[in-house]
């Protein structure tokens, strides 16, 4: 067993995450009903994540502003525009793609009472609310706005604290580390656990009835992925960018995809950045700030409901109206963490600037939901990914400022 286990860990994860998503398959065409106990594998998995993600985020970060010197240079800075940027042009690469190919929904009413936020403010104060939620109920909940905030302004106080005391908790950062690669190694099994699930139980055919809607959104999403993430990348270090896209997408948004958690990704990521040589101080904190702040593929999936819901009922969307649009789905997909129901709730608030009314709105929340097996898990995956790509590209970009060589073929290293 021991060789067995050597073999196979010798094996690339990616690849063997490959070998799990045929298997999900593969027994789920064959032996849908003999294998179904291979579901809790992918709860398992994810729940373990869930679990340790928050404990990961709260140490590191503390870790890491606990050992920031006084005078060292950050990108923070950089990562947080390039976050802001990015949601903003993924929302309008979504009104100018619903403008282009509008698209009407097949609305049906749905069941069980769901409560979005009323307004903006509704979204802002919720955020600021969860800022200074109670430390403990934050990492319980797995609520990272207030996990980031206590673990900074903890990790501010421990900066003057005795040198013991900060080693103990580097010590137990490393442990939590350690864990949670040992829990990443699962990942195959998890996986084929969890694509077994979602091909049993919503199958692809209620998928057909909507095909031109997940058209639109995946075609934005792919647009986002392959041309303006980019070309933000080659503006920011001047180099084919491509190499670092794919392996953004190849590590990070696969597991993302069958997840469909940014949370429970969180770790992924940083052993993706660790592997890419980047600073342990800077992705500690971007990394989990990205998993909140980070959602170009929510604005996506705001800006075209809102605007097939307009289409469907014959609304004329003017340009002003776009472009407040485009800000407003920008602005409600950074807090789409911070509200339950994620970013298919913000949309009855995208909704009512165009006069919808919140019963028609909530349907078309509903239609969200029947497509969320594919909607839900692309737009995890591209903002999983931009995460890594955009802490990546801000400390290279600062690389290429003091003369050092950005060598793209290093990154085949990860495993």
């Amino acid at each position: 067993m021991k060789e067995i286990y050597i073999k196979w860990h010798k094996i690339s994860l990616i690849k063997r995450i490959i070998l799990g998503i045929f298997m999900g398959i593969l027994l789920v065409l064959v032996a849908p009903e003999k294998a179904s106990g291979i579901v809790i594998l992918g709860d398992l998995f994810v729940g373990a994540l869930k679990a340790i993600a928050p404990i990961l985020v709260f140490f590191l970060v503390m870790v890491a502003v606990l050992q920031h010197k006084k005078g060292q240079k950050s990108n923070m800075k950089s990562i947080v525009v390039l976050y802001l940027l990015g949601t903003f042009l993924a929302a309008v690469v979504a009104v100018v793609g619903s403008f282009i190919f509008p698209v009407e929904l097949i609305l049906k009413a749905t069941e069980g009472s769901i409560a979005p936020p009323e307004n903006i403010y509704g979204v802002l104060k919720g955020l600021l609310m969860n800022l200074v939620d109670n430390p403990m109920n934050a990492l319980l909940k797995g609520n990272y706005i207030g996990i980031l905030f206590w673990s900074i302004l903890f990790g501010g106080f421990l900066r003057d604290g005795k040198e013991s005391t900060k080693q103990a908790l580097i010590d137990i950062s490393e442990v939590i580390l350690k864990t949670v690669k040992t829990v990443i190694e699962f990942a195959p099994f998890g996986i084929m656990g969890l694509i077994f699930n979602s091909m049993k139980t919503s199958g692809i055919t209620s998928l057909f009835a909507y095909g031109k809607l997940i058209i639109l959104l995946l075609g934005c999403m792919t647009f986002v992925t392959f041309i303006v993430n980019p070309l933000i990348a080659w503006i920011m270090i001047r180099q084919n960018p491509f190499p670092l896209v794919f392996k953004c997408l190849k590590y990070s948004g696969v597991t993302a995809f069958f997840t469909r958690s940014s949370a429970a990704n969180i770790p992924v990521n940083m052993n993706l950045c660790e592997e890419l040589g980047l600073d342990k101080d800077m992705y500690s904190v971007s990394i989990p700030l990205g998993a909140t702040i980070n959602m170009a593929g929510a604005a996506i999936t705001i800006s075209v409901f809102t605007l097939s819901a307009a289409h469907t009922l014959g609304i004329e969307v003017d340009i002003f109206s776009a472009i407040l649009l485009s800000v407003l789905s920008a602005i409600s997909a950074c807090g789409a963490s911070g509200v339950a129901g994620g970013s298919l709730l913000l949309i009855p608030l995208a909704c009512s600037l165009f006069g919808i009314p919140n019963d028609i709105a909530i349907q078309v929340v509903g239609v969200g939901f029947i497509i969320g097996v594919i909607q839900d898990s692309c737009e995890t995956a591209l903002n999983s990914s931009t995460d890594v790509l955009f802490t990546s590209i801000a400390e290279y970009a600062n690389w290429r400022k003091e003369g050092k060589t950005i060598i793209f073929n290093k990154l085949e290293s990860v495993k």
